[in-house]
Protein backbone atom coordinates (compact mmCIF):
# COMPACT_ATOMS: atom_id res chain seq x y z
CA UNK A 1 0.00 0.00 0.00
CA UNK A 2 1.44 3.38 -1.10
CA UNK A 3 0.88 6.74 -0.27
CA UNK A 4 -1.57 7.27 -2.97
CA UNK A 5 -3.72 4.09 -2.18
CA UNK A 6 -3.76 5.15 1.07
CA UNK A 7 -5.45 8.49 0.44
CA UNK A 8 -7.98 6.69 -2.17
CA UNK A 9 -9.00 4.47 0.62
CA UNK A 10 -9.17 7.07 3.37
CA UNK A 11 -11.11 9.46 0.96
CA UNK A 12 -13.42 6.69 0.33
CA UNK A 13 -13.30 5.20 3.60
CA UNK A 14 -17.13 4.49 4.47
CA UNK A 15 -17.85 3.42 8.63
CA UNK A 16 -21.34 3.85 10.35
CA UNK A 17 -19.33 5.24 13.10
CA UNK A 18 -19.14 8.98 12.67
CA UNK A 19 -15.67 10.23 14.68
CA UNK A 20 -13.91 7.67 12.44
CA UNK A 21 -15.55 9.08 9.63
CA UNK A 22 -14.37 12.70 10.85
CA UNK A 23 -10.74 10.90 11.06
CA UNK A 24 -10.69 9.29 7.65
CA UNK A 25 -11.85 12.75 6.04
CA UNK A 26 -8.88 14.52 8.33
CA UNK A 27 -6.24 11.56 6.96
CA UNK A 28 -7.24 12.06 3.64
CA UNK A 29 -6.29 16.20 4.08
CA UNK A 30 -3.33 15.42 5.94
CA UNK A 31 -2.27 13.35 3.22
CA UNK A 32 -2.74 16.03 0.36
CA UNK A 33 -1.84 18.65 2.45
CA UNK A 34 1.27 17.54 4.52
CA UNK A 35 4.33 15.88 2.58
CA UNK A 36 5.82 14.91 5.77
CA UNK A 37 3.64 13.29 7.44
CA UNK A 38 4.77 9.81 7.68
CA UNK A 39 7.51 11.46 9.72
CA UNK A 40 7.10 11.31 13.66
CA UNK A 41 8.83 14.83 13.40
CA UNK A 42 6.13 16.64 11.32
CA UNK A 43 3.34 18.99 12.16
CA UNK A 44 1.98 16.93 15.03
CA UNK A 45 -0.60 15.02 13.29
CA UNK A 46 1.79 11.80 12.00
CA UNK A 47 0.96 8.53 10.54
CA UNK A 48 1.26 5.06 12.48
CA UNK A 49 -0.42 1.54 11.49
CA UNK A 50 -1.24 -1.18 13.93
CA UNK A 51 -2.97 -4.66 14.03
CA UNK A 52 -6.19 -5.57 16.00
CA UNK A 53 -5.36 -9.27 16.34
CA UNK A 54 -7.89 -12.06 16.76
CA UNK A 55 -6.63 -15.86 17.23
CA UNK A 56 -7.73 -18.67 14.96
CA UNK A 57 -10.74 -19.45 17.42
CA UNK A 58 -11.70 -15.82 16.57
CA UNK A 59 -12.31 -16.05 21.22
CA UNK A 60 -9.70 -13.55 21.84
CA UNK A 61 -7.40 -10.54 20.63
CA UNK A 62 -3.35 -10.20 21.72
CA UNK A 63 -2.68 -6.77 23.92
CA UNK A 64 0.41 -5.44 24.82
CA UNK A 65 0.75 -3.44 28.10
CA UNK A 66 2.85 -0.46 26.62
CA UNK A 67 5.93 0.43 28.45
CA UNK A 68 6.13 3.88 27.87
CA UNK A 69 2.08 4.25 28.09
CA UNK A 70 1.57 1.86 30.93
CA UNK A 71 -1.86 1.05 29.30
CA UNK A 72 -2.60 -1.97 27.24
CA UNK A 73 -2.97 -1.62 23.59
CA UNK A 74 -2.59 -3.75 20.13
CA UNK A 75 1.12 -3.58 18.61
CA UNK A 76 1.67 -0.87 16.56
CA UNK A 77 4.23 1.78 16.01
CA UNK A 78 5.23 5.16 13.88
CA UNK A 79 5.77 5.14 9.99
CA UNK A 80 9.07 6.23 10.57
CA UNK A 81 9.17 7.59 6.68
CA UNK A 82 7.60 4.41 5.16
CA UNK A 83 4.50 5.14 3.33
CA UNK A 84 3.45 1.88 3.40
CA UNK A 85 1.45 1.57 5.90
CA UNK A 86 0.53 -2.18 5.69
CA UNK A 87 3.62 -2.70 5.76
CA UNK A 88 4.53 -1.09 8.87
CA UNK A 89 1.71 -2.34 10.76
CA UNK A 90 2.79 -6.28 10.19
CA UNK A 91 6.57 -5.05 11.16
CA UNK A 92 5.45 -3.36 14.09
CA UNK A 93 3.22 -6.51 15.28
CA UNK A 94 6.33 -8.81 14.66
CA UNK A 95 8.63 -6.84 16.39
CA UNK A 96 6.19 -6.27 19.48
CA UNK A 97 5.42 -9.39 19.65
CA UNK A 98 8.26 -11.59 18.05
CA UNK A 99 6.07 -13.79 16.07
CA UNK A 100 7.79 -14.00 12.47
CA UNK A 101 5.75 -11.57 9.99
CA UNK A 102 5.53 -15.09 8.05
CA UNK A 103 3.10 -16.24 11.28
CA UNK A 104 1.28 -13.28 10.97
CA UNK A 105 -2.24 -13.69 8.36
CA UNK A 106 -3.86 -10.86 7.30
CA UNK A 107 -7.81 -11.53 7.60
CA UNK A 108 -9.10 -8.18 5.44
CA UNK A 109 -7.15 -6.55 2.96
CA UNK A 110 -8.98 -3.06 3.21
CA UNK A 111 -8.29 -0.79 6.37
CA UNK A 112 -10.18 -2.00 9.24
CA UNK A 113 -9.91 1.31 11.74
CA UNK A 114 -8.68 4.62 11.57
CA UNK A 115 -8.59 6.50 14.77
CA UNK A 116 -6.59 9.92 15.56
CA UNK A 117 -5.60 9.87 19.39
CA UNK A 118 -3.36 12.03 21.59
CA UNK A 119 0.04 10.79 23.29
CA UNK A 120 1.08 12.70 26.13
CA UNK A 121 4.48 14.06 26.50
CA UNK A 122 7.00 11.27 27.21
CA UNK A 123 10.96 12.36 28.43
CA UNK A 124 12.17 14.73 25.22
CA UNK A 125 9.14 13.85 23.71
CA UNK A 126 6.16 16.32 23.35
CA UNK A 127 2.99 15.47 23.66
CA UNK A 128 1.50 15.03 19.74
CA UNK A 129 -1.41 13.08 17.48
CA UNK A 130 -1.53 10.00 15.61
CA UNK A 131 -3.70 8.88 12.71
CA UNK A 132 -3.77 5.62 13.52
CA UNK A 133 -4.38 3.14 10.01
CA UNK A 134 -5.51 -0.35 11.51
CA UNK A 135 -5.66 -3.97 9.82
CA UNK A 136 -6.98 -6.54 10.90
CA UNK A 137 -5.15 -10.12 11.54
CA UNK A 138 -4.51 -13.62 12.89
CA UNK A 139 -1.98 -14.99 14.69
CA UNK A 140 -1.89 -18.39 15.99
CA UNK A 141 -1.93 -18.50 19.92
CA UNK A 142 0.30 -21.66 20.40
CA UNK A 143 3.28 -19.60 19.26
CA UNK A 144 5.09 -18.56 21.98
CA UNK A 145 4.88 -14.48 22.46
CA UNK A 146 8.87 -13.21 23.07
CA UNK A 147 8.18 -9.45 22.75
CA UNK A 148 10.51 -6.74 22.84
CA UNK A 149 11.56 -3.72 25.16
CA UNK A 150 8.46 -1.81 24.05
CA UNK A 151 5.87 -4.16 26.28
CA UNK A 152 6.20 -5.06 29.83
CA UNK A 153 3.96 -8.02 28.93
CA UNK A 154 2.30 -9.58 25.94
CA UNK A 155 -1.72 -11.43 26.87
CA UNK A 156 -4.25 -12.91 24.92
CA UNK A 157 -7.18 -11.26 26.32
CA UNK A 158 -10.79 -13.12 25.42
CA UNK A 159 -12.80 -10.47 23.57
CA UNK A 160 -15.74 -10.74 26.07
CA UNK A 161 -13.04 -9.33 28.59
CA UNK A 162 -10.87 -7.02 26.35
CA UNK A 163 -13.02 -3.84 28.33
CA UNK A 164 -11.13 -4.55 31.22
CA UNK A 165 -7.62 -3.97 30.53
CA UNK A 166 -8.29 -0.96 27.88
CA UNK A 167 -12.20 0.70 27.88
CA UNK A 168 -11.42 3.37 25.16
CA UNK A 169 -13.68 4.28 22.54
CA UNK A 170 -11.70 2.98 19.67
CA UNK A 171 -11.26 -0.58 21.26
CA UNK A 172 -14.52 -0.24 21.83
CA UNK A 173 -15.54 0.13 17.93
CA UNK A 174 -12.50 -2.36 17.07
CA UNK A 175 -13.97 -4.84 19.46
CA UNK A 176 -17.56 -4.34 17.65
CA UNK A 177 -16.04 -4.40 14.82
CA UNK A 178 -14.56 -7.41 15.02
CA UNK A 179 -17.20 -9.32 15.97
CA UNK A 180 -19.36 -7.74 13.28
CA UNK A 181 -16.84 -9.16 11.33
CA UNK A 182 -16.59 -12.54 12.62
CA UNK A 183 -20.53 -12.58 12.02
CA UNK A 184 -20.28 -11.82 8.43
CA UNK A 185 -17.00 -14.37 7.77
CA UNK A 186 -19.33 -17.35 9.50
CA UNK A 187 -22.13 -16.28 7.18
CA UNK A 188 -19.99 -16.43 4.22
CA UNK A 189 -17.70 -19.56 5.03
Amino acid sequence: MNRQTLQTQLCQYRSHYMEELAYARRGCVLLQSDPDCFFREGSGLHITASTWILNPARTATLFMLHRKLEQWFQPGGHADGDENVLAVALKECSEETGVAETEIRLLQSSIFDVDIHRTRRHGSEPAHQHLDIRFLVEIDDRIPLDGNSESHALRWIPLHEVHAYNKGLSIHRMLIKSTEWLRQDRNQG
